[in-house]
């Protein structure tokens, strides 16, 4: 038998990394366990970048750890030296009653966020890349921007190995059972014993989690990055902002600017528009019309950015009926189990702090942090989200 952990933490990816440095920080004895290897592109923390922003359409509840995440945005950097978090501003663009722009106002207005009300000829003054309708309006945000997911991932394993974590690549969970006061966990090499659990699954929870009573879908999604028309210039950090435009089909698309140089141009990809699949079945293979169809759409939106098509990766958004988070103990195991899924595709940004959140529930059983927006207990009656279209 290996020697007793702690805390066993399942799945490495981003939460799960956050987890390992937290709990391993505050002394904890952590064991990592990963299927795959260390900082990997077969889940959801891999692409580049992922937008982060405050004024949060999805609801006023996001907020209060939005801005502890940035806090911890700024620890990470310090203590790894890792390039994490870049606020380049950013606009919310569409019809003022649409969910973007409305939701985000109202975010903002709550919680006192510094923003600013643009309407179309400001837009086009503001970042001529940006072609909107004349019906349409943004919300500016200057501390919105971006984090690089990979950057991320790798900082908390740094960080957790430095304070002693033990961390598995390419050695997956198999099961796991109560075992006296805590749990036991079986790999096909080993088992570990720990006094706690914190499962981070990702795109796993589907069978990892089946005991949690919630209808969580898996959803393939693709990012594209294109070649702006005329070169990278226009599309630089400072003068092209992050941005999610929702059209007036309701229809959310959302790019960043030229962050990597004109190698790989400028990123963007549609927000919940993708295929039901499972991590075993997904199709890896972006096809030719899904990428003149992203073409088509941001060509009426940013004219000047589907120029060459450079390259397309995919990845997994996994989803719960109404699109918030799963953080909470186990409702059947609440003594020994705390899980973390469920993201829906606007999760990344919150990494650090849900790292932060799970330590607290699996050492002390709660947290500060207001959570009661992702109470499991929500969702056990829901049914499972088919594809949106």
């Amino acid at each position: 038998m290996s020697p007793t952990y702690d805390v066993i933490v399942i799945g490495l990816g981003g939460m799960g990394s956050a987890a390992a440095h937290h709990l391993s920080a505050r002394g904890a004895r952590v064991l990592g366990l990963e299927r795959f290897g260390p900082v990997h592109n077969r889940g959801s923390s891999h692409g580049g970048s992922r937008i982060t922003r405050q004024s949060y359409f999805e609801d006023p509840a996001y907020v209060p750890l939005l801005l502890r995440s940035y806090e911890l945005y700024e620890e990470l950097e310090r203590a790894t030296g890792r390039e994490i978090a870049t606020l380049c501003g950013g606009v919310m663009i569409g019809r003022p009653d649409s969910r973007t722009v409305s939701g985000s106002l109202l975010s903002a207005e709550r919680w006192d966020l510094p923003h600013e009300m643009l309407d179309a000829p400001e837009i086009r003054r503001r970042f001529p890349t940006l072609s909107p309708d004349d019906d349409e309006v943004a919300l500016y945000e200057a501390r919105a921007g971006f984090v690089r997911p990979e950057n991320t991932v790798a900082a908390h394993l740094q960080l957790a190995t430095r304070q002693g974590a033990d961390l598995h690549f390419e050695e997956p969970m198999t099961r796991w059972e109560p075992y006296r006061d805590g749990v036991r966990v079986h790999t096909a090499e080993n088992t570990y014993t720990a006094g706690r659990l914190v499962i981070c699954p990702g795109a796993w929870a589907p069978r990892l989690l089946t005991d949690l009573g919630v209808p969580f879908t898996i959803e393939r999604q693709v990012m594209y990055w294109f070649q702006p028309k005329g070169g990278v210039g226009p599309f630089l950090p400072g003068d092209h902002p992050i941005y999610i435009w929702e059209d007036a089909a309701g229809v959310q698309a959302y790019g960043f600017p030229a962050i990597d140089g004109p190698e790989l141009g400028a990123k963007v990809a549609f927000f919940r528009k993708g295929a039901v699949t499972t991590p075993e079945t997904i199709d890896r293979t972006v096809h030719q019309d899904e990428i003149q169809a992203m073409a088509d759409h941001m060509s009426r939106h940013v004219p000047d950015l589907p120029g060459a098509f450079l390259k397309a990766a995919t990845c997994m958004y996994s989803n719960t009926p109404d699109e918030h988070f799963v953080i909470a103990r186990h409702p059947a195991h609440p003594q020994t189990v705390t899980v973390a899924c469920g993201f829906s595709g606007h999760g990344f940004k919150f990494v650090p702090v849900v790292g932060e959140i799970l330590a607290d529930l699996a050492l002390t059983g709660a947290t500060d942090h207001p959570i009661g927006l992702f109470d499991p207990h929500r969702l056990a009656a829901a049914p499972a989200r088919g594809v949106r279209t």
